[in-house]
């Protein structure tokens, strides 16, 4: 039986499954008379929990990082609310309920409250809610959670959902892969599985309904086909398929010191995509040609509120002078659609991605826009900086946003503050109508960088974290390789470079083409680099500007992605 799922993090994975069920909490009303001893009960429980949940972010930090352990403060943050734990005492005193129901009915109340949020970011933090909510009421009802850590021979998982406390407390001497019947690539499961490099495949529908305990099955997590009960034919084709990725990664690992160059001799920069100064190691160790995309909203949303200039200017400090004068571009903040920060009020809207976000935010918030642009500034003396501004979609914005640029810039050499005067600016196409208008943003900055994922996004209407149309992210549709074209061909025409940031950027066939289209610089996640660089020693470039040209021509992405497999196919094999 074959299934068909979305391939999150690469690798093939060969092993017999274990289901796990998600267990069910009954909790029943109770009216109790001690209010002082269950209101203990409560707090203990709360306390242990969260006990817990430092202990795992310990351990994220160790076997992951501490960017990924960063998603344990949402947590600690929910079972340490004073606000959630007050609504829940309030009803143990008045109501004289016993505090599992207790908390059973604030978590109702908060749950239709965020179903009531068209917000995807807070979409994505009920599963962390709920997530805490059962580990809480699972320490006053005595269960105990289940530890991943504790698997005895090797497995793959198969369950509706991981959360990330699951997944950062996985043996990765144990799991050989991991399938979910829900999720995304941009899921919390994805991205731990890609850290911890476990095979992962999400998004397998009712996967958990058609498998049982001890089934025997085979998947690779790059293009996320599952087969159940596979031929002995099956398997042995897998583990070849496996040796020769393991070969494979051994080779590309001789790259780290290689510059990177197509066959006949073009130079392709090739950069690392960092959400912060913890993410800087990784970017160097893959030999990064610098950073493509710093993206500056992790640093407020791992806050209680806005970091200060000082120390926003601290941590673009550290990034600048590591990378030793290789280029860094930091993108100014780009919140909302699916980010939110908790201390900043923001108006609830019918589509928020279509709505108050990114660059549109930040000019109608002039001091906070102000203060990352000075703290920017004054870290400029200390490497080679460039400044992003995302998602602008008129000329207008454009030039709003580079005339207080320059107003922080006056204001600080005033002040006797040194600031580079090699400072680069920036923007990113994210629009179609950025896209379609390059030609004249082209002579308002020194380069472009295009977001593969907001561009798709927004030129098929589909939001890219929903499963159901999640067929319609198409890097490799000729519709998107058109405008990138355009965009290619406008910046070229005023002598600007052009890059792709994007999640395209890092997948073997999309960076191909996009290389033949003329893009001439590629920023994705750090553990991608080498591959991409591997690659690229692979190809000529003649070659591909014919290949993508070709592209242009046809239709669907289903034909675009016959030609380049064949030619791939072909330059591997």
């Amino acid at each position: 039986m074959i299934i068909q799922g979305i391939g999150v993090s690469k690798g093939i994975a060969i092993s017999k499954i274990i289901k796990l069920k998600s267990e069910s909490l009954t909790v029943t009303s109770e009216k109790i008379v001690d209010i002082e001893k269950e209101i203990a009960k409560f707090r203990e429980a709360v306390n242990s929990v969260i006990i817990e949940l430092q202990a795992i972010r310990d351990l994220t930090v160790k076997e992951i990082d501490e960017k990924h352990a960063k998603i344990f403060d949402a947590y600690i943050e929910f079972a340490d609310d004073p606000e959630i734990s007050g609504e829940v005492e309030e009803l143990i005193r008045n109501e004289k309920y016993n505090c599992a129901y207790a908390l059973n009915v604030v978590e109702k109340s908060y749950l239709k409250m965020f179903k009531s949020m068209e917000d995807g970011y807070l979409k994505e933090r009920v599963v962390d809610f709920k997530d805490v909510i059962k580990k809480i009421t699972s320490s006053i009802l005595g269960f105990s959670t289940i530890s991943l850590k504790e698997l005895k021979t090797k497995v793959i998982i198969v369950a509706n959902d991981l959360s990330p406390s699951d997944a950062a407390q996985l043996n990765k001497s144990k799991v050989e892969g991991i399938i979910t019947n829900v999720g995304s690539k941009t899921s919390h499961i994805a991205i731990m599985a890609r850290s911890l490099k476990i095979p992962a495949i999400v998004g397998a529908k009712n996967i958990t309904n058609i498998v049982h305990d001890g089934d025997m099955v085979l998947f690779d997590g790059f293009d996320g086909k599952i087969i159940v009960s596979p031929s002995e034919e099956d398997i042995e084709t897998y583990k070849h398929k496996r040796q020769e990725q393991i070969k494979f990664d051994k080779i590309i690992d001789t790259f780290s010191e290689k510059e990177s160059y197509t066959l006949d001799k073009k130079l392709v920069e090739l950069a690392s995509n960092i959400g912060g100064p913890e993410d800087l190691s990784n970017a160097i160790k893959s030999s990064a040609d610098g950073v493509g995309l710093y993206r500056t909203e992790f640093l407020y949303m791992n806050k209680t509120n806005f970091p200060t200039e000082e120390e926003q200017f601290r941590d673009y400090k550290i990034v600048l002078q590591n990378m030793k004068n290789k280029k860094v571009i930091i993108r100014t903040l780009d919140i909302g659609g699916d980010k939110t920060l908790s201390y900043l009020k923001m108006d609830k809207e019918v589509n928020p991605f279509l709505g108050h976000r990114a660059i549109r935010l930040c000019l109608d918030n002039i001091p906070l826009f102000k203060t990352q642009l000075r703290a920017l500034l004054k870290a400029s003396i200390y490497g080679n900086l460039s400044i992003m501004f995302p998602m602008i979609s008129t000329i207008d914005e454009l030039r709003q946003a580079k005339e207080i640029l320059n107003e922080c810039k006056k204001e600080l050499q005033n002040e006797g503050v040194k600031v580079s005067h090699e400072v680069k600016v920036g923007m990113m196409i994210e629009l179609p109508s950025s896209a379609i208008l390059a030609d004249q943003f082209a002579k308002e900055v020194d380069f472009f960088s295009i977001g593969t994922n907001d561009l798709i996004q927004y030129s098929f209407a589909a939001d890219r974290t929903n499963e159901k149309v999640a067929y319609l992210y198409q890097p490799l549709n000729p519709v998107i390789l058109r405008l990138i074209k355009m965009v290619v061909e406008a910046g070229h025409k005023e002598g600007i470079w052009v890059g792709v940031c994007g999640e395209a950027a890092s997948v073997q066939e999309t960076a191909a083409i996009y290389l033949g289209l003329g893009i001439d610089e590629f920023s994705m996640n750090s553990s991608s680099i080498l591959t991409i660089k591997f690659l690229f020693s692979k190809l000529k470039y003649s070659d591909m500007v014919e290949i993508s040209n070709e592209c242009l021509n046809k239709s669907t992405e289903s034909q675009v992605e016959k030609i380049i497999s064949a030619y791939l196919k072909k330059i591997y094999y």
